[in-house]
């Protein structure tokens, strides 16, 4: 087994966010989902991240609740399922150790959120010598405030605000920052071949 799909913060803590409702692929765990079972159908690894807050209150501190994958999707009993503290998949976890004893040298990358935590990790992958697929369509994100907007911020502000950098920018912005450099950028079908 040479290649591994990485699913990072497909979590319900998005989903018990108000921001979700500003996401810019609604279907991403559907997408997900596609890349999950064509990488079991091929035999390769699947390791599932989640993100934790410890102690903060919010939805991404495990006493809250919604620091597990979400509800559509689940990871079969041998598949790792590795808690991460910081953006990136490698830092607070094992996985480069689960990666190098597999004998992985190839990974894809999907999930939450686009320019943040998926992207960070294909970043590192790529330094750590990985050949990285970066699965467009398989990732999902919100608009991002301005700079110098208000910490508290309602999303109907934010949506107002016209400083927000839309989710549909965050998204081009990442394809145009990794192609060519850190990752190939392809959408799920081109991945599978449907």
């Amino acid at each position: 087994m040479t290649s591994a799909l990485v699913v990072i913060d497909v979590q319900e803590s998005f989903r018990a966010r108000p921001l979700w409702a500003t996401t810019d692929n609604p279907g991403v765990v559907e997408k997900v989902g596609q890349l999950v079972d064509a990488a079991r159908a091929a035999g390769d690894r699947v390791i599932w991240v989640v993100h934790a807050e410890p102690g903060t209150g919010n939805t991404f501190d495990p006493a809250c609740g919604f620091v597990r994958v979400m509800d559509e999707l689940s990871p079969a009993a041998d598949e790792p399922l590795l808690t991460k503290t910081v953006h990136n998949a490698f830092t607070t976890t094992n996985l480069q150790h689960l990666l190098t004893t597999a004998g992985v040298r190839s990974i894809t990358v999907c999930g939450l959120r686009t320019e943040q935590c998926v992207e960070t990790t294909a970043r590192v992958a790529s330094d750590l010598g990985y050949d990285v697929t970066f699965a467009i369509d398989a990732t999902a994100t919100n608009p991002i405030p301005h700079p110098d907007a208000p910490d508290d911020q309602t999303v109907e502000e934010l949506l107002a605000d016209p400083r927000t950098l839309s989710a549909a920018d965050v998204a081009t912005r990442t394809v145009y920052a990794l192609s060519g450099r850190f990752a190939t950028v392809k959408t799920v079908a081109e991945i599978i071949g449907g």
